[in-house]
């Protein structure tokens, strides 16, 4: 049995109610090690719902609540975590780069999984700097910008096998799902869709940041008639939408680290039609468990031909690679390789674990 930390963003709830990829693999990875059999510590927000021991240090959600200076909130947990550092074997971080300063001085094993994109110019210092953190990447496409990090493996994200039911796909329509931002592409989606002639449905929600180019780019395509707009949805509604969707479509313009939508997808036994960006050649299957495609052309030809991938295969493929036991095996083989290396403290592994 490990003693764990798992230290998430307070930004959303674990998991978070509406959208929220970060937190919401946080709360799946918390649980299925504390179903493992281990002892663990989720330090998040207040409202968060775990299996684990919770510790927080604001009641809600701080993108829910009227919180004018967001990082105090975050400063304020790290200081938290280390004074509560002995209590654990191994901090493991999911607030990128915050807590560097602080794990140089700490006597623990700390641990990092980088969750968003590190396209970033003034990230290449910064993990220039601090190259004996060990990081954890997501996919292998996100590690390219940063050749120079201290890279401990790759763990892809996963999902409880009971938490989406695969579907016939019998609704006649496609879904597009996540937010509303120029890389996100859902505008392509919808032209997709309307020359392939099929009805798309969109649950989508719109940053603040992203606000402009909605009202500019995005509002009037939702007119059009073969388009449904269902706003920003919960998980709830999310697993039905998928599993009676035709196809999900992922037309991206940017290099995504790992897309929590397409394992989604799969997990309901629907196929993907996804541009050939950033993680998704790693996640999908060409001819499998969809069409990865570079054009609008061949998207449209995929959708029309999107009858040819199998369902069952989709669902078989997400509970082999992408299940949430799948992904907390794997961070424990990550968890082992750390505390071995640390000779002054006996460690001893279950049977479960000595793979």
């Amino acid at each position: 049995m490990l003693r764990i930390a798992q230290i998430a963003p307070l930004y959303e709830s674990v998991p978070p109610k509406f959208y929220g990829g970060t937190e919401r693999v946080v709360a799946y990875l918390t649980d299925a090690l504390v179903k493992m059999g281990n002892d663990v510590t989720l330090f998040a927000s207040g409202d968060s719902i775990t299996k684990a021991r919770l510790v927080s240090v604001t009641p809600t959600a701080l993108r829910l609540s009227n919180c004018v200076d967001q990082m105090a909130g975050h400063i304020l947990q790290l200081q938290e975590v280390m004074d509560r550092s002995d209590e654990f074997d191994l901090l493991h971080f999911h607030t990128d780069y915050l807590h560097f300063p602080v794990s140089r001085l700490c006597t623990k094993k700390t641990l990092t999984t980088l969750h968003g994109r590190l396209d970033i110019p003034e990230l290449k210092p910064l993990y220039k700097k601090f190259n004996e953190v060990p990081v954890i990447s997501i996919s292998n496409a996100q590690r390219k910008p940063l050749p120079m990090a201290n890279w401990a493996a790759t763990v892809y994200h996963g999902l409880p096998l009971d938490l989406y039911q695969p579907g016939n796909g019998e609704g006649e329509y496609v879904v597009f799902l996540g937010r509303f931002s120029p890389e996100k592409r859902a505008d392509r989606a919808i032209e997709i869709a309307g020359r392939a002639g099929i009805k798309i449905k969109i649950a989508a929600k719109v940053d603040k940041a992203d606000e402009r180019y909605f009202e500019k780019e995005i509002r009037h395509l939702l007119d059009q008639p073969h388009v449904e707009y269902l706003n920003e949805i919960g998980e709830a509604e999310k697993g039905p939408l998928l599993a009676n969707a035709k196809a999900l479509l992922f037309p991206i313009d940017w290099p995504e680290p790992f897309g929590m939508v397409l394992i989604e997808a799969m997990a309901c036994g629907t196929p993907i039609v996804a541009y050939a960006h950033g993680s998704v050649p790693e996640i999908i299957e060409h001819g499998k468990t969809g069409f990865v495609v570079n054009s609008l052309d061949k998207a449209v030809e995929a959708l029309q031909n999107i009858h040819l991938i199998s369902r069952e295969e989709c669902r078989a493929t997400f509970e082999k690679r992408f299940s949430d036991l799948v992904m907390g095996t794997n961070y424990i083989r990550q968890y082992e390789r750390l505390l071995l290396k640390q000779p002054q403290r006996k460690f001893y592994l279950t049977p479960a674990y000595r793979k």
